[in-house]
């Protein structure tokens, strides 16, 4: 005898408000992450992690790119409207200011700024070096972010991937079909109009 199929409706949680409950549930301070299905708490960064994400951020800014910035988290949905990751980037270059409908995203979303903001997105591997080299990667493509830098610390090399390409509807598939990468402690050359990047500061890993 077959079993009859469940029609009940499943009950699913936001991942905004997963991620809520883990940071309240936590004794220490942290801001969790949503990246392929799963809640992440990135480690802390040590001191040449911080050092040299913040380096990468004044030569942007020095190259007169006030939208570069640091801290602010972004979300990306899937076309049926629904959470498909909440990333807080390293390092990143907006395409505008926050307008008035930002804004309001930012509050409807609880602290989440719509991932289309970015222009350029970078992150500087810690010991979850993984996560950063496949499953954001495949995110940022996959919502069409067309610069993703990597300082790859785990390797000791710099990429600077462009060209991002959705093979189907599964996001985990989207890549970057160009990785124009140095050794740490190269210049990086980044497309026009951002500056080639010094990656000297890590060297001292």
């Amino acid at each position: 005898m077959s079993a009859e199929p469940l029609m009940e409706p499943v009950m699913t949680q936001d991942p905004i408000d997963l991620l809520i409950a883990i940071e309240e549930a936590s004794v220490a301070p942290i801001r969790p992450e949503y990246v392929d299905g799963a809640a992440i708490v990135p480690p802390q960064p040590d001191y040449n992690h911080s050092k040299g994400a913040v380096n990468l951020t004044v030569q942007l800014h020095m190259a007169g790119l006030d939208l570069a910035g640091m801290g602010m988290g972004f979300r990306a949905a899937h076309q049926d409207g629904s959470t498909m990751a909440l990333v807080i980037p390293d390092f990143y270059i907006l395409h505008r200011e926050p307008t008035e409908l930002d804004s309001s995203y930012l509050k409807v979303h609880k602290g989440w700024y719509p991932i289309d903001m970015i222009a350029l997105v970078g992150e500087v591997t810690s010991s979850n070096h993984a996560m950063d080299t496949g499953a954001k990667l495949a995110t940022y493509a996959a919502v069409g972010i067309p610069v993703y830098v990597l300082i790859d610390r785990h390797s000791r090399t710099a990429h600077c991937y462009t060209d991002p390409v959705v093979p189907s509807d599964d996001p985990t598939e989207a890549y970057y079909d160009t990785d124009d990468k140095v050794d740490l402690g190269g210049l990086l050359r980044i497309p026009a109009p951002y500056p080639t990047l010094d990656t000297t500061p890590f060297l001292q890993d």
